[in-house]
């Protein structure tokens, strides 16, 4: 006799933040609202003009007698919302809510555990090549069309299939936010990043691909020898994970005792297929965006919107009727409402450094730094300050327009290439998506799976400076081939 999928208490389904990662990273960046207020006060104030396009015009910074009040810097939580940043914010935050109410219709219904059935039934004897796929596909997918937000969504399932693999929560955030994000810094195609910086820099367009296919091999590699490694120690020793206590809650949560009947189930099966058809729209509006250049709006807003409907008609398709599908996703966004503040403390220190008029200085002194250094130095210069200005400002395309019309014509002038600093400013600003505590996305994803993030540095450390190194070894390597 079959044995009937395991009935849940609500109050137990859906996505659970991690409440002390959450209020001990909001601590964080609490301090660093100060730091960056006081900054405000130390560093002195200049502004470079800018021209039409919202470009900086080279040899224009001037000193400014402006001092930010110290009731604003206090008051920058509520004065955001009145900045151009807060559109950012709203997006992300819109985007965290459909996610939390979307994936507790999904646990209910069981969506969740027929997908991670089917992967284990099939999977099961050949999990470290699905692991091997799952990066490369989502590596490529971010480096070719620069998807990073959207992918915040296959967290959970990836962390889900992880433990029932055998392995452990970060294995499941490696294999998912984690190859998103060298991705990212592995950029070839990306029009955030690489199409933009190549614009500025007046190359051609796509230019210099070869460079970045080979910092695109040498990236993925790394990440699945590390991720293989570490994936490979957990499943021999589950105790040896630093998130052993956390992940138990988790696995009986995700815990299958018969993945048969859940596959079976006739109910569960077809409301699966019907996610699962909204998703493969979902991608569709990805490869849209990428091949019509509409600068991510289509593959977030499709992403969000198309997760969103196929998780309620997946809700509708297994019986559940409108209202308790409503009650439900509204479930679901009390569990994730924590998050919320996270993104407003974020956007708060952004909101100080541009009010505070130091961005610009501190652009201003890179450039005296840069004059008469070799072109070695210089790109190491270049790669620390795209790395250190990510702490602060999360767009790669608003860090673009920032620094490239200055650092451009320099980097020129002292003999390094145009696809060079494409290639610097990739790196630089990649990987570091998921090292800050400013980076939301990072501390969403790990406070999804109840990681803290002395956890996760203590996890990852060894992983960046791997990266930190390779990158260095790459730029130098193009700079000594004469790399265009």
């Amino acid at each position: 006799m079959e044995e009937k999928v395991k009935e849940k208490n609500p109050a137990e389904s859906g996505l659970k933040l991690n409440v002390k990662t959450i209020i001990g990273v909001c601590a964080i960046l609490v301090v660093l609202m100060v730091v960056a207020g006081a900054l405000t006060q130390i560093v002195p104030r200049g502004v470079y003009d800018l021209d039409e396009a919202g470009k900086i015009i080279d040899g224009t910074y001037h000193s400014v007698d402006f001092k930010l009040p110290i009731w604003k810097i206090a008051l920058s939580p509520i004065l955001v919302f009145a900045s151009e940043n807060i559109t950012t914010g709203i997006a992300i935050v819109l985007f965290i809510v459909l996610l939390g109410g979307t994936f507790l219709i999904l646990d209910e219904v069981g969506v969740l555990k027929y997908l991670m059935a089917v992967i284990i039934r099939r999977f099961s004897e050949k999990k470290y090549v699905l692991l091997a796929v799952m990066i490369l596909v989502l590596m490529a997918l971010s480096s070719i069309a620069g998807i990073l937000e959207e992918t915040i969504t296959l967290v959970p399932l990836s962390v889900a299939i992880a433990l029932a693999l055998g392995w452990d929560s970060l294995v499941g955030i490696m294999m998912s936010f984690g190859a998103v994000a060298f991705g990212f810094a592995a950029a070839t195609f990306n029009p955030f990043n690489v199409v933009t910086v190549q614009k500025l820099a007046n190359i051609p367009v796509f230019s210099g691909i070869w460079m970045r296919l080979v910092m695109f091999a040498f990236s993925y590699i790394l990440l699945f020898l590390f991720t293989y490694t570490y994936a490979k120690k957990i499943e021999k020793n589950p105790q040896k994970s630093v998130c052993f206590e956390t992940d138990k809650e988790m696995r009986e949560k995700f815990r299958l005792d018969d993945t048969e009947a859940i596959i079976k189930d006739e109910k569960i099966r077809k409301s699966s297929i019907v996610f699962f058809i909204f998703m493969g729209c979902a991608l569709v509006c990805v490869a849209l965006d990428f091949i019509f250049s509409l600068n991510g709006y289509l593959s977030m807003g499709g992403m969000a919107l198309l997760f969103t409907i196929g998780g309620i008609a997946a809700g509708l398709k297994s019986g559940l009727k409108g209202k308790e599908v409503a009650k439900s996703f509204f479930r679901g966004v009390k569990t994730i409402a924590p998050a919320l503040p996270l993104i407003l403390f974020i956007l708060s220190i952004t909101y100080i450094l541009q009010e505070g008029m130091i961005v610009h200085t501190i652009l201003y002194k890179l450039y005296g730094l840069m004059n008469g250094v070799t072109p070695y130095r210089a790109i190491l210069l270049i790669f620390v300050f795209v790395a250190l200005l990510e702490f602060f400002i999360g767009s790669g395309t608003a860090k673009a327009f920032l620094i490239m019309p200055i650092v451009a014509p320099l980097a020129h002038l002292v003999g390094i290439s145009g696809n060079t600093l494409v290639l610097t400013f990739c790196m630089g600003d990649g990987f570091t998506n998921m090292l800050y505590p400013t980076s939301g996305l990072i501390i969403i994803a790990i406070g999804l799976v109840n990681v803290s993030y002395g956890k996760w540095i203590k996890f990852s450390w060894k992983l960046f400076a791997l990266q930190i190194l390779m990158s260095i070894a790459l730029m130098h390597f193009s700079i000594w081939i004469g790399y265009h």
